[in-house]
């Protein structure tokens, strides 16, 4: 039988477009009270507009989740509003892409503060406050990257490879603690978040279909721990 999650309280990171803002639109349509934020307060403060449009509970607050002090004030803005957080989907990611030795240090600090940092700082002050309410969900938005190296991937791959390796110990850290960690690590997807990439593609995955196994996995019984989802396309383009 499938957990409710009316009225719980998630926060979701890069929640203003593409993923993040298909799974926020999802925990709303299950009745969750859900926060977002994203690092441009203009495009996060429209995204908050659109999504509380069909009447659910959402709030925005721009955040740089690479940087601990920001978190903090997150997790503080949703504590006062909502009073505690029940779900964290860390979903925030950047990418910068090039041979390792054109990459510049402000680049590769870009990728490992916001996509694996991130994930630390969110998931470290999530915990606490999981406890206090009697256990959590958090979810972790991987990339299929997190196994598959490619060229100019050097700083995307090293995060990605890292967040399989942080959610796989972090699962054992808190599954006795009540709290479910599990990650979804998907192929291409119909977003605009490689630099120069298409949004395009009918054979990309949709966000709505990462959204749909968010839900699955955050509403599945609490027995039940899924702790890794690959997806990818069914009919990629042959090469």
């Amino acid at each position: 039988m499938r957990e409710s999650i009316q009225d719980k309280v998630a926060i979701v990171t890069g929640g203003s477009k593409g993923i993040g803002r298909a799974i926020a639109h999802a925990l709303l349509a299950e009745g969750a009270k859900v926060a977002i934020c994203g690092r441009d307060g203009a495009v996060l403060d429209q995204a908050a507009g659109e999504l509380s449009a069909d009447g659910g509970d959402v709030i925005g607050k721009a955040c740089d989740v690479g940087r601990y002090e920001q978190v903090e004030a997150l997790f503080d803005f949703v504590t006062d509003r909502f009073g505690g957080v029940d779900i964290l989907v860390n979903n925030a990611g950047v990418g910068h892409f090039a041979p390792v030795h054109e990459l510049t240090v402000e680049q590769w600090r870009a990728v490992i503060d916001t996509n694996l940092s991130g994930v630390f700082y969110c998931t470290k002050l999530a915990v606490p406050l999981m406890q206090q309410r009697g256990g959590g969900f958090i979810l972790n938005i991987g990339s299929l990257a997190g196994k598959n190296p490619f060229a100019a991937g050097a700083a995307y791959n090293a995060s990605k490879f890292g967040l399989v390796g942080f959610s796989e110990a972090s699962m054992m850290d808190l599954r006795h603690e009540g709290i479910r960690v599990s990650e979804i690590m998907p192929g291409s997807v119909q977003t605009d978040f490689r630099p120069g990439g298409s949004v395009g593609g009918e054979w990309k995955l949709d966000p709505d279909e990462i959204a749909a196994m968010a839900v699955q996995l955050i509403t599945a019984p609490k027995r039940n721990l899924t702790s890794r989802i690959e997806m990818r396309p069914s009919r990629p383009p042959k090469r």
